[in-house]
Protein backbone atom coordinates (compact mmCIF):
# COMPACT_ATOMS: atom_id res chain seq x y z
CA UNK A 1 0.00 0.00 0.00
CA UNK A 2 1.41 3.47 -0.64
CA UNK A 3 1.64 5.63 2.14
CA UNK A 4 -0.68 8.18 0.28
CA UNK A 5 -4.16 5.49 0.64
CA UNK A 6 -4.36 6.81 3.90
CA UNK A 7 -5.47 9.74 3.21
CA UNK A 8 -8.11 8.55 0.74
CA UNK A 9 -11.80 9.59 1.68
CA UNK A 10 -10.63 11.80 4.56
CA UNK A 11 -10.19 15.17 2.14
CA UNK A 12 -6.98 15.53 4.00
CA UNK A 13 -3.59 15.69 1.74
CA UNK A 14 -0.50 14.28 2.82
CA UNK A 15 2.17 15.73 5.04
CA UNK A 16 4.32 17.96 3.48
CA UNK A 17 1.80 19.22 1.01
CA UNK A 18 -1.11 21.89 1.46
CA UNK A 19 -3.76 23.25 -0.04
CA UNK A 20 -1.55 25.86 -2.14
CA UNK A 21 0.89 23.15 -2.87
CA UNK A 22 1.68 24.06 -6.76
CA UNK A 23 1.37 19.66 -7.60
CA UNK A 24 -2.01 19.60 -5.93
CA UNK A 25 -3.63 22.87 -6.94
CA UNK A 26 -7.45 22.52 -6.34
CA UNK A 27 -7.02 18.99 -5.84
CA UNK A 28 -8.82 16.62 -3.23
CA UNK A 29 -7.48 13.32 -1.88
CA UNK A 30 -10.41 11.99 -3.67
CA UNK A 31 -9.35 13.31 -7.13
CA UNK A 32 -5.74 12.78 -7.62
CA UNK A 33 -4.58 10.40 -10.01
CA UNK A 34 -2.53 7.40 -9.76
CA UNK A 35 1.42 6.43 -10.33
CA UNK A 36 1.90 3.35 -12.14
CA UNK A 37 5.09 1.91 -12.62
CA UNK A 38 4.65 -1.02 -14.99
CA UNK A 39 7.48 -3.42 -16.27
CA UNK A 40 7.66 -3.87 -19.76
CA UNK A 41 9.67 -6.88 -19.44
CA UNK A 42 13.18 -7.59 -21.39
CA UNK A 43 12.41 -6.19 -25.01
CA UNK A 44 9.81 -8.84 -26.19
CA UNK A 45 6.54 -7.33 -26.20
CA UNK A 46 4.77 -10.95 -25.72
CA UNK A 47 6.26 -11.17 -21.84
CA UNK A 48 4.36 -7.81 -21.07
CA UNK A 49 2.00 -9.32 -18.72
CA UNK A 50 -1.84 -9.29 -18.72
CA UNK A 51 -2.31 -7.00 -15.83
CA UNK A 52 0.55 -4.63 -17.03
CA UNK A 53 -1.35 -4.34 -20.60
CA UNK A 54 -4.76 -3.75 -18.89
CA UNK A 55 -3.54 -0.70 -16.59
CA UNK A 56 -1.21 0.59 -20.16
CA UNK A 57 -4.19 0.41 -22.56
CA UNK A 58 -6.46 2.50 -19.02
CA UNK A 59 -4.17 4.70 -18.43
CA UNK A 60 -4.41 8.19 -19.80
CA UNK A 61 -1.22 9.17 -19.47
CA UNK A 62 1.78 7.37 -20.34
CA UNK A 63 5.51 8.51 -19.62
CA UNK A 64 8.32 7.16 -20.48
CA UNK A 65 12.14 7.27 -20.72
CA UNK A 66 14.34 8.04 -23.77
CA UNK A 67 17.76 9.04 -24.68
CA UNK A 68 18.02 12.55 -27.23
CA UNK A 69 16.21 11.98 -30.05
CA UNK A 70 14.91 8.06 -29.28
CA UNK A 71 11.76 6.24 -28.33
CA UNK A 72 13.55 3.89 -26.09
CA UNK A 73 13.30 0.89 -25.84
CA UNK A 74 10.59 0.44 -23.09
CA UNK A 75 8.38 2.66 -25.34
CA UNK A 76 9.14 0.43 -28.78
CA UNK A 77 8.35 -2.79 -26.74
CA UNK A 78 4.31 -1.87 -25.98
CA UNK A 79 4.04 0.86 -28.79
CA UNK A 80 1.60 -1.50 -30.50
CA UNK A 81 -0.58 -1.82 -27.23
CA UNK A 82 -1.19 2.61 -27.24
CA UNK A 83 -4.45 4.10 -28.05
CA UNK A 84 -4.23 7.24 -29.86
CA UNK A 85 -5.97 9.44 -27.63
CA UNK A 86 -3.44 8.93 -25.00
CA UNK A 87 -0.73 11.35 -23.55
CA UNK A 88 2.70 10.71 -23.99
CA UNK A 89 5.11 11.99 -21.41
CA UNK A 90 8.66 11.58 -23.10
CA UNK A 91 11.61 11.95 -20.09
CA UNK A 92 14.35 12.68 -21.90
CA UNK A 93 17.85 11.66 -20.25
CA UNK A 94 20.20 14.89 -20.29
CA UNK A 95 23.26 12.37 -20.32
CA UNK A 96 23.72 9.06 -22.58
CA UNK A 97 26.57 6.50 -22.75
CA UNK A 98 29.78 7.36 -21.29
CA UNK A 99 29.95 9.85 -18.56
CA UNK A 100 31.67 13.44 -19.21
CA UNK A 101 34.46 13.29 -16.55
CA UNK A 102 34.77 15.81 -13.85
CA UNK A 103 34.23 18.49 -12.95
CA UNK A 104 30.76 17.06 -14.44
CA UNK A 105 28.40 16.69 -11.96
CA UNK A 106 26.92 13.38 -13.12
CA UNK A 107 24.98 12.83 -9.98
CA UNK A 108 23.83 16.49 -9.38
CA UNK A 109 22.67 16.36 -13.30
CA UNK A 110 20.75 13.35 -13.07
CA UNK A 111 19.54 14.39 -9.51
CA UNK A 112 17.74 17.56 -11.12
CA UNK A 113 16.42 15.26 -14.11
CA UNK A 114 14.54 13.53 -11.83
CA UNK A 115 13.18 15.86 -9.50
CA UNK A 116 11.94 17.50 -12.53
CA UNK A 117 10.25 14.59 -14.18
CA UNK A 118 8.71 13.49 -10.56
CA UNK A 119 7.05 17.26 -10.63
CA UNK A 120 6.01 16.74 -14.37
CA UNK A 121 4.43 13.99 -13.74
CA UNK A 122 2.63 15.19 -9.97
CA UNK A 123 0.98 17.80 -12.34
CA UNK A 124 -0.90 15.44 -13.81
CA UNK A 125 -1.74 13.05 -11.06
CA UNK A 126 -2.76 16.06 -9.01
CA UNK A 127 -5.16 16.92 -12.36
CA UNK A 128 -6.75 13.71 -11.59
CA UNK A 129 -5.03 11.63 -14.24
CA UNK A 130 -3.17 8.39 -13.85
CA UNK A 131 -0.01 7.73 -15.52
CA UNK A 132 1.34 4.72 -16.32
CA UNK A 133 5.19 4.96 -16.52
CA UNK A 134 6.91 1.99 -18.27
CA UNK A 135 10.08 0.95 -17.41
CA UNK A 136 12.13 -1.70 -18.94
CA UNK A 137 12.33 -4.90 -17.34
CA UNK A 138 11.42 -4.67 -13.80
CA UNK A 139 9.99 -1.23 -12.23
CA UNK A 140 12.47 -2.26 -8.73
CA UNK A 141 15.24 -4.17 -10.10
CA UNK A 142 17.59 -1.13 -11.14
CA UNK A 143 14.63 0.28 -12.58
CA UNK A 144 14.65 3.81 -13.27
CA UNK A 145 10.85 4.18 -12.59
CA UNK A 146 12.64 3.57 -8.54
CA UNK A 147 13.38 7.24 -8.58
CA UNK A 148 9.89 8.63 -9.60
CA UNK A 149 8.65 6.29 -6.62
CA UNK A 150 10.57 7.40 -4.38
CA UNK A 151 9.68 11.24 -4.86
CA UNK A 152 5.99 10.67 -5.62
CA UNK A 153 4.74 7.35 -3.27
CA UNK A 154 4.21 9.37 -0.41
CA UNK A 155 2.43 11.83 -2.18
CA UNK A 156 0.32 10.04 -4.21
CA UNK A 157 -1.38 6.83 -4.57
CA UNK A 158 1.09 4.47 -6.51
CA UNK A 159 1.10 0.41 -7.75
CA UNK A 160 3.80 -1.25 -9.30
CA UNK A 161 3.41 -3.92 -11.56
CA UNK A 162 6.56 -6.63 -11.55
CA UNK A 163 7.99 -7.76 -15.21
CA UNK A 164 10.08 -10.60 -16.35
CA UNK A 165 13.78 -8.91 -15.37
CA UNK A 166 16.90 -9.32 -17.96
CA UNK A 167 18.60 -11.54 -15.72
CA UNK A 168 15.97 -14.53 -16.42
CA UNK A 169 16.00 -13.75 -19.65
CA UNK A 170 19.37 -13.76 -20.71
CA UNK A 171 18.85 -17.06 -18.88
CA UNK A 172 16.27 -18.10 -21.00
CA UNK A 173 17.90 -17.29 -23.82
CA UNK A 174 21.12 -19.17 -22.92
CA UNK A 175 18.77 -22.04 -22.16
CA UNK A 176 20.90 -22.08 -19.08
CA UNK A 177 19.23 -22.85 -15.17
CA UNK A 178 21.10 -20.03 -13.11
CA UNK A 179 21.13 -21.85 -9.84
CA UNK A 180 20.40 -25.30 -7.79
CA UNK A 181 18.97 -25.93 -4.66
CA UNK A 182 20.39 -23.84 -2.38
CA UNK A 183 23.00 -22.26 -4.41
CA UNK A 184 23.06 -18.42 -4.09
CA UNK A 185 22.91 -15.70 -7.24
CA UNK A 186 25.08 -12.48 -6.95
CA UNK A 187 23.87 -9.82 -9.02
CA UNK A 188 26.55 -7.13 -9.55
CA UNK A 189 26.79 -4.32 -11.88
CA UNK A 190 30.00 -4.17 -13.87
CA UNK A 191 30.52 -0.59 -13.43
CA UNK A 192 32.36 -1.58 -9.51
CA UNK A 193 36.04 -1.32 -9.21
CA UNK A 194 38.52 -4.17 -10.45
CA UNK A 195 39.27 -5.37 -7.02
CA UNK A 196 35.93 -5.26 -5.96
CA UNK A 197 34.44 -7.17 -8.60
CA UNK A 198 36.73 -9.85 -7.69
CA UNK A 199 36.53 -9.75 -3.90
CA UNK A 200 32.48 -10.24 -4.36
CA UNK A 201 32.59 -12.85 -7.27
CA UNK A 202 35.66 -15.26 -5.51
CA UNK A 203 33.00 -16.65 -3.18
CA UNK A 204 29.99 -16.54 -5.57
CA UNK A 205 27.90 -19.95 -6.39
CA UNK A 206 26.55 -18.39 -9.46
CA UNK A 207 26.35 -14.47 -10.62
CA UNK A 208 24.57 -12.10 -13.07
CA UNK A 209 26.99 -9.35 -13.94
CA UNK A 210 25.22 -6.30 -15.54
CA UNK A 211 26.02 -3.11 -17.13
CA UNK A 212 28.87 -3.60 -18.89
CA UNK A 213 29.88 -2.49 -21.91
CA UNK A 214 32.72 -0.57 -21.50
CA UNK A 215 33.43 -2.29 -18.48
CA UNK A 216 33.47 -5.71 -20.36
CA UNK A 217 37.18 -6.50 -20.34
CA UNK A 218 37.39 -5.61 -16.79
CA UNK A 219 34.97 -7.88 -16.34
CA UNK A 220 36.22 -10.69 -18.59
CA UNK A 221 40.18 -10.30 -16.74
CA UNK A 222 38.26 -10.97 -13.39
CA UNK A 223 36.50 -13.71 -14.59
CA UNK A 224 39.71 -15.22 -15.96
CA UNK A 225 41.67 -14.81 -12.86
CA UNK A 226 39.14 -16.47 -10.89
CA UNK A 227 39.50 -19.79 -13.01
CA UNK A 228 35.58 -19.29 -13.44
CA UNK A 229 35.93 -17.74 -17.43
CA UNK A 230 34.76 -21.18 -19.20
CA UNK A 231 31.58 -21.16 -17.04
CA UNK A 232 30.92 -17.78 -17.69
CA UNK A 233 28.25 -17.03 -20.42
CA UNK A 234 27.89 -13.87 -22.75
CA UNK A 235 24.27 -12.82 -23.65
CA UNK A 236 23.20 -9.59 -25.70
CA UNK A 237 20.00 -7.74 -25.82
CA UNK A 238 18.14 -10.87 -24.93
CA UNK A 239 14.33 -11.68 -26.55
CA UNK A 240 14.96 -8.31 -28.53
CA UNK A 241 15.89 -8.04 -32.33
CA UNK A 242 19.41 -8.42 -32.58
CA UNK A 243 19.77 -11.12 -29.76
CA UNK A 244 23.37 -12.31 -29.91
CA UNK A 245 24.78 -14.84 -27.50
CA UNK A 246 29.00 -15.02 -27.88
CA UNK A 247 31.57 -17.17 -26.01
CA UNK A 248 33.20 -15.15 -23.29
CA UNK A 249 36.72 -15.25 -25.09
CA UNK A 250 34.91 -14.01 -28.61
CA UNK A 251 33.47 -10.89 -27.81
CA UNK A 252 34.75 -8.13 -29.14
CA UNK A 253 34.98 -5.51 -25.80
CA UNK A 254 34.30 -2.23 -28.42
CA UNK A 255 31.25 -3.96 -29.55
CA UNK A 256 29.67 -4.68 -26.20
CA UNK A 257 25.72 -2.55 -26.16
CA UNK A 258 24.31 -1.80 -22.92
CA UNK A 259 21.83 -4.38 -22.65
CA UNK A 260 24.40 -7.36 -22.39
CA UNK A 261 25.35 -9.33 -19.48
CA UNK A 262 27.58 -12.33 -18.27
CA UNK A 263 26.21 -14.91 -16.28
CA UNK A 264 27.98 -17.24 -14.35
CA UNK A 265 25.34 -20.44 -13.77
CA UNK A 266 25.73 -22.68 -10.52
CA UNK A 267 27.53 -25.78 -10.91
CA UNK A 268 24.93 -28.76 -11.89
CA UNK A 269 23.32 -30.57 -9.12
CA UNK A 270 23.92 -34.24 -9.73
CA UNK A 271 22.00 -35.88 -7.90
CA UNK A 272 17.99 -34.83 -10.15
Amino acid sequence: MSPFDAYVGTGRLPAGLTDSSDALVGATAQAVGRLIGIGVGPGDPELLTLKALRLLRAAPVVAYYAGPKKRGNAFTTVQDYLRAEQILVPLVYPVTGRIPPPPFDYEGVMRAFYDAAAEHIAGHLAAGRDVVTLCEGDPFFYGSFMYLHDRLAGRFRAEVVPGVCSVVAGAAALGTPLVYRDQSLLVLAGTLPEAELELRLRDADAAAIMKLGSNFEKVRRVLNRLGVAGRAQYVERATMDGERIRPLAEVEPASVPYFSMVLVPGRPWTGG
